[in-house]
């Protein structure tokens, strides 16, 4: 059946400005870093797509490596934009990343310009595209000249092969000095993609909110709900068919200790103050206060995304809850 979008797609969805530029990220964006692979079927990978952009989710965002195996959510992306997204291209933001390991040997990882530039390449041709909307260095290479790796950043642009340019994983120094490289090329540094989450605030802690602030630079937070710990899944034990349970390297059961069981179920607690669950509540907690441009979320189905997309209603927090928050996870 020919998929159409809903009309009233861009009826309730918050868009904002990523720092200086003219680009506007919806609140939330749909990441495919799990969940689009062959051990998933086709077409309940399509089911998640097309409910985001109805809900109007119009920013997917993927790597190079995301899959697995690596490559394959790029061309899962690829399929769907064939299929049912062909007539939207230009409704779309659509980003990769280059930095981790994509193939053997010395210029399959990090921050050369051959791995760069040869990487997109690929990821463009994966998804059948011209061109990616925005393309990242997915991590800082402490043995490649940053000049290099921003080079390839700016050529990218140059060649048409992207329109904006972004860091992800990179600190506030180090973003500071991309910024200034790519400024004095004459390709702003659109954004930046840390992780950040009511449970991981090295982003506040260590300076990049404020440097990002300073320097006119959006960010887009991955891993806003620490890989489901900020979910109701593990308020009372490790689901069998959970990640934790997996002994997954992002999340592992050595992790889910008494303590922060105990925690989980006191901001629990908080969010069904507010209405929300618990995961709704740490995604309106990245975004509150407009410093995040978009929170990343991933999903399994399209009710999973329709529980997220609904935390952009209760985006205001008052000084109480936020103490209380900071209460609990502080300790």
């Amino acid at each position: 059946m020919l998929y159409t979008a809903h009309p009233d797609r861009y009826a309730d969805m918050p868009y904002r400005r990523t720092g200086r530029s003219g680009l506007k990220l919806p609140a939330l964006s749909l990441g495919l870093w799990h969940n689009f692979g062959p051990d998933r079927p086709a077409e309940t990978q399509r089911a998640i797509l097309r409910r985001a952009f109805d809900l109007g989710v119009t920013h997917f965002d993927l790597a190079n490596n995301y899959g697995p195996p690596p490559g394959a959510a790029e061309s899962a992306l690829g399929e769907a934009l064939r299929a049912d997204f062909a007539p939207y291209r230009d409704e779309l933001v659509i980003s990769t990343k280059a930095g981790y390991l994509m193939w053997p040997g010395p210029y399959g990882e990090w921050g050369s310009r051959k791995y760069l530039l040869s990487s997109l390449d690929r990821s463009l041709t994966r998804m059948g595209l011209d061109h990616v909307d925005i393309f990242y260095s997915h991590r800082f290479d402490p043995d490649t000249p940053l000049e290099e790796t921003m080079g390839a950043l700016h050529s990218a642009v140059q060649q048409g092969k992207a329109l904006y340019v972004g860091v992800s994983n990179y600190s506030a120094e180090q973003t500071r000095e991309a910024a200034r490289i790519l400024g004095e090329l004459g390709t702003p540094l659109l954004i930046n993609q840390p992780r950040y989450s009511m449970l991981d605030r090295r982003p506040e802690d260590e300076g990049l909110l404020d440097a990002l602030d300073e320097l006119g630079v959006g960010s887009i937070a991955y891993s806003p709900l620490e890989q489901g710990l900020l979910t109701a899944r593990y308020l009372d034990g490790i689901p069998e068919d959970s990640r934790a349970a997996s002994d997954s390297p992002f999340l592992n059961t050595d992790a889910l200790t008494e303590e922060l069981v105990g925690r989980l179920r006191a901001l629990n607690e908080i969010a069904a103050s507010r209405g929300q669950t618990l995961a709704q509540m740490a995604l309106s907690w990245v975004l509150r206060g407009g410093r995040v441009t978009s929170a990343l979320v991933g999903a399994s189905s399209p009710r999973q995304l329709e529980d997220s997309v609904a935390a952009t209603r209760g985006l205001g927090f008052d000084a109480e809850e936020l103490a209380r928050i900071d209460a609990v996870v502080k300790g």
